[in-house]
């Protein structure tokens, strides 16, 4: 139950007092009830009758009911009358009438970047017509589809506004009309930015504030601070707000390192109306940083930034540290406070012990020294405070030499329960407005809270471990306190730590643990009504610092920057936890004294180290620091001294264009730039009227980084003058010399001006790639192109040439061709309709030459199929950067590929490549030599990336060979394959027609991971087994397929040739023919029966017949030895032809074999028999006898039935020929040989005539031989050679020559008919049996002579000759004429 009782007090008196009040008021209001109760009555009694009046009847009320029901008559009529009201606005058949904004537009305050609506709901009628206004201005929507977007659906409009940027902070007013009148709302935008100091200024505000738009220019701009702890310090600019408006105040900004400045006790803001003044009144460390100053209006902002430098205070005792800062309080609860801070940047003379941290109530002036025993991290767990209290904490540092000064004491913390701060945050505090709630709950008295949950170790370090956990749910109202018990690890003693009093806090720092060892953990509720039980224990902790100190930064390196600064960049520490930040030292050489730079730990790794004095020679040093202590100190930097990083301002100024109210100008760098590269340039003009000049003003806010800039919004026929200054990393060069006064006037010629900013990348020693910007003006038309021209850099103008014929379009070019070491200067040419242009300004002479370490990008496929763009580089910096372009041109979407870089490589990752992503992509990294690279991805290129994506995508295992069959003894099937290289993960399926296959009786498999070789048996072919056998592996990704496909006739003949084997392999098994019956003919001309038998056993019998008639052994010579039986048939005849048999038969089986010496069987093959004509055999036989034995006949035993001067005949070892000299048509006809021994003799007929008559006569004429050689297989030289080789003195020769011969012929060769020996200088070569080639080193005249290719074999000798003719070029012979002569006269 909930009553609301409205009153300032509880208390009794104060009840009945404002009872009596409530009492008074509500009879006073009765009273006027019952007055208009009266007056209606006489009212109603003059217009009614008195039938009517009798016939009405009062009802007589109680007053409570009279209060209630005027109440809701009243209630009733204003809804009735606001119904009526809106129904007559919006109802489309009521009278005209004006708009009205029934629901009006809201204004906004957003961040950079997002989106706003403006929401409003509009009545009348006619319907209005609607527009928006930006200050003023119609928004025309469909002009600007991607900024506005306007909707109006039944009479709701709205007005969305995308990425909203500064230039969107306005007023905006939508107007509503129609023929009754118009109607506005209002409403504002403000748009705020993310301040980020790394963000560059931008442009001057173009955007009108109520049709004027403001530009601001901060002057007289604060320089960088220096201060003393203590110390007081003002920084201060003038701000130029123009065009001037009486009581308009831009927004002033203070931030120190990015984070907006409030004013405090310790910092000051005023605005005196032109310049704005930041004071700190009481320096500390935690005061240096980064300032900068924003002015901002809603035309836009501008800013300026300097260093403050803050040094410590003087110390009391010399050697003791200074005092730490930044001390902050974080974790508070009602009794606890985790209290942090950062080391300072000096020790001392002895490295810090530790630190004490003090508190002090606030209101009071007492500091209570908080740990007895110094803490060695930063950072400290302090307990026992009270709740609702609030406290300030400080802390002071130790060494062997004494305790510091205190720091700058903390922000006051509360001791509260977190969600008590957040809902105090939530709900500030308001006047008391006496409203009292009383609620019926269930009563809790007397509940025993549960235990605690989450219990976990939140910090340990060997000076305290930290508990947090969360309350539980069963508490009651009283609230719950907590008693932590700690256990060694190896006990089941449990002992209670703060046995004296429970904590408030779920959160408790126990100290004096034992270093090393190991403690478990749980935690007691407890209330009026007793102790709960104990949470759930910890895991084991082991009391000592979890976190190590940082490791040394890496190398440091110094540059120059100014007459009194230097910048120190270093690579990080390694694997920093915690990284607090870094200090950077600095030592004059030779003074072993070490300086802080700073005295507030930065996190950057490039620092500007100001306030040193100019011409000393420093070295600088860094170390790290974090919770657990400082690291090592780095080794220290090379020394440099401290001078003006760049010394020279730009020079070479020059107008390239003028267009009426536009100059184009152009300059060149500086000649010395400190050894930092210039990274942009900033431009001034100012105009001389009457001969004296003005002011100067900046052309560009924003540093440019080309040698040429466009300057607007000139005044036509005025004079003007320039200067420009020089930026880099260190800083700004003064301003060049001034140029001479220029008139701005038209420019008239049709043809563009020359194109700007050029410069080279991708230098190698013979190729780079000239970039360069179009000209301002292009003439009278479009640029249609460009052309390059080059020359060495010492050469003449006469010397200049063109690299390209045809104009390119691109804006950069390939230049190829180049002579290492060599110095190129380049200009470009634009050309329109009209013509050539001008000739850009010459380029800076570019030396050709490939610098050590060079790298090229590269395309990768990772295993995943990705594929990326690689380019690493091993000169990075500090400040180096990978700047990827594709055509080079900047790349802006991002949508087709990611960027990732780390450490020295970075890559292009592209997400789906495909033809949209060909062209050349480059790379450049800054801040070094002109480390640069492209890779053109061409159609052909895409494709093979794609296809090795592919294949890391779907991987395929390679196979030394595939799936093949094969037949083993007994005639089983063997169906194998062998993979190059599988893993011991690989897993193969057998499948036979879409069947898996799996080991059984019918198949066996075998799978051999080492080699890779897959086996599968089958103990025979069925005809259910005709069909296709694959073997399918998988190897984790990687997958392959093989498959053998068994049908038709090749299936059959397996089938037949399995049986056959296995039919082969039972017949074996019993006495069985190796080799089966045949005959040879004896050198006594005996026909000799011969076969192989095997398995043969002594009971084996053996029949020979013929004609099926056994042959007795006594009629015929039957001999069995050494496995062979042989049947002697002396003296053959006619008699002799028939069928022979042999036959083997024991109780193993039994085996025959069958020899037809018949006419007929040369037409039969069956089996095992073997058929012969007999009479040719054997007459064949004795040719082949006669062939061996020939040479022991003479000559002249062979008679020539046709032998004149001009044919002649001999024996080559086992050839007989023919020759053939100057042949005829005569000489056509049949020529037969006879051989005979005196017994038997043999002949052989040649019919030379018709085709083979005509290819011997044409070979007879290409070798132009005197006779024919009736021998085609002899050795021939068919060509290759020239007749006559004429070479120069010192030059090589190579020769080949194409040969013939079967068989392959013997290749020699000889010079003036003496035979040549291959060495150092001849080179003698026969390949592949068909070229013969021979080559000279460097020929001189001894060379020269008669060569030839000789070539023989068996059926003859040939050979091919040519000359070989070396002579002395004339300038070489008439300097050695000249010498002999000197060597004559000497």
């Amino acid at each position: 139950m909930v009553v609301a009782i409205n009153g300032g007090r509880s208390s009794d008196g104060a009840y009945h007092v404002s009872s009596h009040a409530f009492a008074k008021e509500l009879l006073e209001s009765q009273e006027e009830e019952r007055k208009e109760e009266r007056i209606g009555y006489v009212a109603m009694r003059n217009l009614f009758t008195r039938e009517d009046i009798e016939m009405h009847r009062m009802e007589k009320k109680t007053r409570e009911k009279i209060i209630r029901e005027s109440a809701e008559r009243i209630a009733f009529s204003r809804k009735m009358h606001e119904k009526e009201e809106f129904q007559k606005k919006m109802n489309a058949d009521s009278l005209t009438h004006p708009p009205e904004f029934m629901v009006k537009p809201r204004s906004y305050t957003v961040w950079e970047n997002q989106t706003v609506t403006f929401h409003c709901t509009v009545a009348g009628w006619p319907k209005p017509r609607v527009a928006w206004y930006k200050n003023n201005v119609l928004i025309d929507a469909k002009a600007y589809p991607h900024k506005y977007r306007v909707e109006s659906n039944y009479n709701m409009h709205s007005l969305e506004i995308k990425n909203c940027a500064f230039e969107d902070t306005a007023q905006y007013r939508i107007s509503a009309l129609n023929i009754k009148g118009e109607s506005s709302a209002v409403a504002t935008v403000v748009v705020k930015s993310r301040f980020q100091m790394s963000q560059d200024p931008p442009l001057p505000p173009t955007t009108p504030e109520y049709g004027v738009t403001f530009r601001t220019h901060i002057m007289d701009q604060f320089s960088v601070s220096f201060g003393r702890e203590g110390e007081t310090m003002s920084l201060g600019c003038t701000v130029v707000v123009y065009p001037r408006v009486k009581h308009y105040q831009p927004e002033v900004l203070w931030y120190r390192n990015a984070t907006l400045l409030k004013p405090s006790k310790w910092v000051r803001m005023h605005w005196s109306g032109d310049r704005a003044t930041l004071t700190l009144t009481h320096l500390n460390k935690e005061d240096e940083g980064l300032y900068t100053l924003r002015i901002n209006t809603k035309s836009g902002f501008d800013s300026y930034s300097a260093y403050a430098f803050v040094q410590d205070a003087d110390v009391e005792v010399d050697g003791v540290p200074v005092a730490p800062l930044d001390v902050r309080c974080q974790d508070a609860n009602k009794d606890y406070v985790v209290v942090t801070w950062k080391q300072p940047a000096v020790e001392g003379s002895s490295a810090i012990l530790g630190y004490f941290v003090d508190r002090c109530e606030v209101g009071s002036d007492r500091w209570v020294q908080c740990n007895d025993t110094p803490v060695k991290f930063a950072r400290f767990p302090v307990t026992g405070l009270v709740e609702g209290r609030s406290y300030v904490f400080r802390v002071r540092a130790i060494n062997y030499a004494g305790i510091s000064r205190p720091s700058r004491i903390s922000e006051p913390v509360v001791a509260m329960a977190p969600a008590e701060r957040a809902y105090l945050r939530s709900h500030p505090s308001a006047p008391w407005t006496a409203h009292i709630i009383v609620t019926e709950e269930e009563p809790t008295v007397g509940v025993v809270p549960g235990k605690p949950s989450d219990l976990a170790v939140l910090e340990a370090t060997k000076s305290y471990v930290v508990l947090g956990w969360k309350p539980p749910f069963q508490r009651g109202h009283e609230g719950v306190m907590y008693y932590v018990e700690k256990c060694v690890l190896g006990t089941d003693s449990w002992q209670r730590v703060n046995t004296g009093m429970p904590v408030k806090s779920p959160r408790f720092a126990l100290f004096d643990l034992a270093e090393g060892k190991a403690y478990s953990f749980r935690v007691r509720c407890c209330n009026s009504a007793g102790v709960g039980e104990p949470s759930d224990s910890t895991e084991p902790t082991t009391v000592g610092d979890k976190l190590d100190l940082p490791a040394a930064p890496g190398r440091v390196v110094a540059t120059r920057n100014t007459s009194t600064s230097v910048v120190v960049s270093w690579e990080a520490s390694q694997e920093a936890k915690q990284l607090v930040g870094y200090y950077i030292e600095v030592s004059v050489v030779g003074s072993g004294v070490w300086k802080p730079c700073n005295n507030k730990p930065v996190k950057v790794t490039r620092f500007v180290c100001h306030g040193l004095n100019t011409g000393d020679q420093c070295v600088f040093r860094v170390k790290a620091v974090n919770a657990a202590g400082y690291s090592q100190s780095s080794k220290e930097s090379d020394s440099v001294e401290v001078k003006a990083a760049i010394g020279d301002a730009p020079a070479g100024f020059r107008v390239v264009e003028k267009v009426r109210d536009i100059m184009v100008v152009e300059w060149d760098q500086p000649k010395f730039s400190g050894g930092v590269e210039v990274t942009g340039y900033f431009l001034d003009v100012r105009s001389i009227k009457e001969g004296k000049p003005g002011q100067w003003h900046e052309v560009n806010t924003k540093a440019v980084s080309i040698r040429s800039y466009k300057v607007e919004n000139l005044k036509e026929n005025v004079l003007y003058q320039f200067q420009v200054r020089a930026v880099n990393m260190a800083g700004v060069s003064t301003a060049s010399k001034a140029t001479v006064a220029i008139e701005c006037k038209e420019y008239t010629i049709t043809v563009p001006g020359p194109p700007v900013g050029l410069h080279v990348t991708e230098v190698r020693k013979n190729s780079l790639v000239l970039l360069w910007e179009p000209p301002e003006f292009q003439g009278r038309s479009n640029i249609t192109g460009y052309y390059v021209d080059i020359k060495e850099a010492d050469a003449g103008d006469e010397a200049w040439r063109g690299v390209n014929e045809k104009a390119v379009p691109s804006k950069y070019l390939k230049v190829t061709g180049l002579k290492g070491g060599v110095s190129y200067v380049f200009r470009v040419c634009a050309q329109n309709l009209v013509g050539v242009g001008h000739p850009s300004q010459v380029s800076a002479p570019i030396l050709a030459q490939t610098r050590p370490g060079t790298t090229e990008i590269v395309a990768d496929v990772d295993d995943n199929g990705i594929i990326s763009l690689v380019f690493e580089c091993s000169e990075m910096t500090a400040e180096s950067q990978f700047v990827w372009s594709k055509n080079y041109e900047k790349i802006t979407d991002y949508s087709r590929f990611t960027v990732q870089t780390a450490g020295g490589k970075s890559r292009v990752v592209f997400k789906d490549l495909s033809v949209e992503d060909l062209g050349i992509y480059s790379c450049v990294v800054t801040h070094t030599d002109g480390v640069s690279s492209s890779y053109a991805l061409d159609e052909e290129g895409l494709k093979h990336l794609l296809d090795i994506s592919h294949q890391h995508k779907f991987p395929i295992i390679p196979f030394a060979s595939e799936l093949a069959v094969e037949l083993l003894d007994k005639g089983r099937v063997r169906f194998w394959l062998q993979a190059e290289k599988v893993s011991a993960n690989c897993q193969v399926d057998y499948v036979f027609n879409n069947m898996s296959l799996s080991h059984g009786e019918k198949y066996s498999m075998h799978f051999d991971k080492n080699t890779g070789i897959i086996e599968m048996f089958m103990e025979s072919l069925e005809l259910e087994d005709e069909g296709t056998f694959c073997f399918h592996l998988v190897d984790g990704k990687a997958t392959g397929t093989s498959s053998l496909v068994l049908i038709g006739e090749d299936f059959r003949a397996l089938q037949k040739e399995s049986e056959f084997r296995r039919q082969e392999w039972f017949r074996k098994q019993g006495p069985h023919f190796v080799e089966y019956l045949t005959f040879k003919v004896t050198p006594e001309c005996n026909v000799l029966l011969t076969c192989k038998v095997g398995n043969m056993r002594k009971d084996t019998e053996i029949f020979w017949s013929k004609d099926e008639q056994d042959i007795e052994e006594e009629e015929e010579k039957v001999d069995f030895k050494d496995e062979i039986l042989t049947l002697n048939i002396s003296k053959i005849s006619r008699k002799d032809a028939g069928v022979y048999q042999v036959k083997l038969r024991d109780d193993r089986g039994k085996d025959k074999s069958i020899l037809n010496l018949t006419d007929q069987g040369e037409r039969q093959t069956s089996g095992g028999m073997v058929s012969c004509g007999w009479v040719t055999a054997v007459k064949m036989t004795l040719l082949r006898s006669y062939h061996i034995t020939h040479k022991q006949y003479s000559t002249t035993s062979m008679q020539y039935s046709t032998v004149t001067c001009r044919v002649k005949s001999g024996v080559t070892e086992e050839q007989l020929w023919l020759k053939i000299k100057e042949p005829t048509e005569k000489d056509k006809g049949k020529y037969t040989i006879n051989i005979f021994d005196g017994k038997d003799g043999v002949k052989r007929v040649l019919d030379l005539s018709g085709q083979v008559w005509e290819t011997a006569y044409e070979e007879f004429q290409r070798l132009g031989n005197s006779c024919l050689l009736l021998c085609p297989d002899r050795a021939r030289v068919i060509g290759g050679l020239p007749d006559v080789v004429t070479i120069q003195e010192g030059k090589s020769l190579n020769l080949t020559g194409n040969i013939w011969g079967n068989p392959v012929p013997e290749v020699s060769w000889t010079k003036n008919e003496k035979q040549l020996v291959a060495d150092e200088h001849y080179s003698l070569k026969f390949e592949a049996g068909k070229f013969a080639s021979i080559a000279i080193a460097a020929v001189t005249t001894v060379d020269s002579g008669k060569y030839s290719l000789v070539v023989k074999n068996q059926y003859g000798t040939e050979s091919g000759n040519f000359t070989v003719s070396v002579y002395i070029p004339e300038s070489e012979e008439a300097e050695e004429e000249g010498a002999e002569k000197k060597d004559k006269k000497e």
